[in-house]
């Protein structure tokens, strides 16, 4: 049985993942964690100065300048703070989830064709793919930023499947928003909500999938 409760008698073809949360440790603290008191006042600034709704303007393709500009219009005595949401992203994210790039892994060494399809901002998306290696075993990857469109939008599902030839029904899809996970079901893919390595590992076994841990 897949995780959505589905009885398949087909193994799925093709494995898409989400990258934050699923392949990368994301924190955003991380990036002010030299710079303010304690976690109680960097949680502040975060939820005020620069909350995810916010951010989520970045993963739809918001540009970066006038995004931050508008921060500092509101907070200018946090100019450099707020600046360093930009110039200090890469310390959100300061390592691969490594259970999940060993699956990954061994996905790719049994052929699996791999898929990303993420919500992530431009710029620092490319930054991002250039630090870590995992990212050669992708033969595409749809990120939100350069599309204009972000999950759970239906569209982003359909341009993944259109740009690359995926079959949705012959697709798992792998996300750890639970809002993800249900608008790839309601496109046709297997939805699988990823809560550690080692359930994923499950997960995809029980679909029948080459599992190398």
């Amino acid at each position: 049985m897949s995780r959505d409760g589905e009885a398949r008698a087909v193994r799925p073809t093709t494995v898409v993942f989400d990258l934050g949360n699923v392949l990368l440790h994301w924190d955003r603290s991380a990036a002010y964690r030299s710079l303010l008191a304690d976690e109680a006042e960097i949680a502040r600034f975060l939820e005020t100065v620069v909350p995810l709704d916010w951010h989520r303007q970045l993963d739809g393709g918001r540009n970066w300048e006038e995004a931050l500009g508008e921060r500092i219009a509101l907070y200018p005595h946090h100019e450099a703070l707020i600046r360093r949401y930009r110039t200090g992203f890469s310390d959100t994210i300061p390592h691969a989830i490594e259970g999940t790039v060993m699956i990954l892994e061994g996905l790719a060494a049994a052929g699996i064709p791999l898929y990303g399809l993420t919500n992530f901002p431009t710029e620092v998306y490319d930054e991002t793919r250039e630090r870590f290696g995992f990212f050669r075993h992708f033969r595409g990857v749809v990120v939100s930023g350069y599309e204009k469109m972000m999950k759970p939008d239906p569209a982003i599902f359909r341009l993944l499947a259109d740009r690359y030839a995926i079959r949705p029904g012959e697709s798992v899809f792998i996300d750890d928003l639970a809002d993800n996970v249900e608008a790839a079901r309601a496109c046709g893919f297997i939805g699988i909500r990823f809560t550690s390595p080692e359930a994923l590992a499950a997960d995809l076994s029980r679909l029948g999938l080459p599992v190398g841990r």
